[in-house]
């Protein structure tokens, strides 16, 4: 019985003092229209990428384009990231894509360079060697479901929306999505919802399959973080491999692609981390993978 309130208590407060790490780091990255969050304890290993745009929410800016590239590259010149949550910090947004006020002021000049700027910083993204997962928790239109395109995961809460419109201001989606949207769902339906700029509900979006879950009450986080808790203990160079075969193998034949996939196999076979793998199995215990 003292054993079960000692844990309780314990809980309570890793959970308290958590939430206010948090909270103090966030408070002093509030310049800032993007910045990393990483979690502690159980849940070391897990970094969020939180988008703080509050008064257009999150509409991509050139100022939060800037800062999104900036935490992109931090998370890939780090080894302590094991998986990555994109989420709003703003209550009831995700991204409602690109800022068209800004962009109105633009010459075409400015426009083409801004969206070879946004590419290259989704692009960057998606081929971070870290499983992301998409916390939609809110809009998802246009560039904002083309950055939710660019993770591996995507969970929609009750408040998302999902569409690509931008046919209805006779432009097309420019950041990559008709070509992503086309991956995940087939190119007929990716065309029959970018041609009518249909907006989609969190479970049309999952029928789809343009997410892998979804909820209708409150956000989506509480199933993210349990799905990254549950990539959490696997070995990070196994997760690392993995992406990266699946992400070419589907750019190639059959047989190229099962080649690369062997290729992908030989990286993982010299690791430290195979070896406590079996070690741990072995031993009956849970591994302590070191990603090396």
């Amino acid at each position: 019985m003292r054993l079960l309130l000692y844990s309780s208590v314990r809980k309570a407060f890793d959970y308290k003092r958590n939430f206010l790490q948090r909270t103090f780091h966030a408070s002093i990255q509030e310049d800032r229209d993007c910045f990393i969050e990483k979690l502690e304890g159980e849940d070391k290993g897990i970094s969020i990428i939180n988008l703080n745009r509050p008064s257009t929410k999150n509409a991509m800016s050139q100022k939060l384009l800037m800062d999104f590239h900036d935490a992109i590259g931090k998370l890939r010149n780090e080894s302590d990231s094991r998986v990555i949550l994109l989420k709003s910090f703003v209550n009831g947004a995700f991204c409602s894509g690109a800022d068209l006020k800004e962009r109105a002021g633009m010459s075409p000049s400015d426009v083409t360079k801004f969206i070879h700027n946004i590419r290259r910083a989704f692009r960057e993204l998606e081929t971070l060697p870290i499983p992301s997962i998409a916390v939609i928790d809110g809009p998802a239109i246009g560039g904002g479901l083309e950055l939710a395109l660019c993770c591996d995961l995507r969970v929609a809460g009750e408040n998302a929306k999902l569409g690509l419109p931008e046919t209805k201001l006779a432009i097309i989606p420019g950041a990559g999505g008709t070509q992503r949207l086309a991956r995940v769902i087939g190119i007929a339906k990716a065309k029959e919802l970018i041609y009518t700029g249909r907006i989609l509900s969190p479970q049309e979006a999952l029928d789809l399959g343009i997410v892998n879950y979804c909820t209708q009450e409150g956000s989506s986080y509480p199933i993210a973080l349990k799905l990254a808790r549950e990539i959490l203990p696997s070995g990070p160079i196994a997760l690392r491999m993995a992406k990266l075969a699946i992400d070419r193998g589907n750019q190639l034949d059959l047989d190229s692609a099962l080649e690369f996939e062997n290729a992908c196999y030989e990286q993982v076979i010299p690791t430290e981390d195979r070896v406590e793998g079996l070690k741990a199995f072995k031993d009956k215990r849970p591994p302590v993978y070191k990603g090396r």
